[in-house]
């Protein structure tokens, strides 16, 4: 997909939660986070020429700390993010630079997912297709949660989750195989 058809998609998906054009554009700060991450993520993964990058990457750099403060979220450039990204409420969001988001996916306020571990499990997460992560969330380390993964609210996952878990608690836990049908 293009920067158009991603923007596209993450807009359709604030649709489906029930904005309108004024409000998702004007009045919804993950909308705005996600908007700045994808023409942030273009430059820096599509932008070649370097008398047109660095001005354009340093231009960015001050748009995505203003969004970083007025929003209270943190998407790097460099992040990979599928299509469809929701943020449901702004505030405390915290993602790595070198975290993968699959597609369709939903992400609470007050979520941090980043890196952690030691020596060779040092690293960060790979989030699948469709998977939720609830409020106060916190996912960090060299792990995996596969396809249609719930994470409850106020968790700590800090292993990998096969597809269509649900996991909740410190430190999360398997509490059932329905998936995230429902949530996204």
């Amino acid at each position: 997909m293009n920067v158009f058809q991603l923007i596209a998609s993450d807009y359709k998906k604030y649709q489906k939660y029930g904005g309108h054009f004024f409000s998702i554009v004007f009045l919804t700060q993950g909308f705005w986070a996600v908007f700045q991450y994808r023409i942030a993520n273009f430059v820096h993964t599509k932008v070649k020429w370097k008398l047109v990058r660095f001005p354009l990457l340093a231009f960015i750099l001050f748009w995505q700390k203003n969004v970083e403060i007025f929003t209270g979220i943190s998407i790097p450039y460099a992040a990979k993010i599928g299509h469809s990204f929701y943020i449901g409420h702004f505030g405390g969001i915290i993602i790595n630079s070198n975290v993968v988001i699959g597609d369709n996916c939903n992400i609470s306020q007050g979520v941090t997912i980043g890196v952690s571990g030691i020596d060779e499990n040092r690293g960060t997460p790979i989030l699948g297709n469709e998977v939720y992560v609830g409020a106060n969330s916190v996912i960090a380390g060299k792990i995996i949660l596969g396809n249609n993964v719930v994470v409850g609210a106020c968790s700590m996952v800090k292993e990998s989750f096969s597809e269509n878990s649900i996991v909740l608690g410190v430190p999360a836990v398997l509490i059932s195989q329905k998936g995230s049908k429902g949530y996204i």
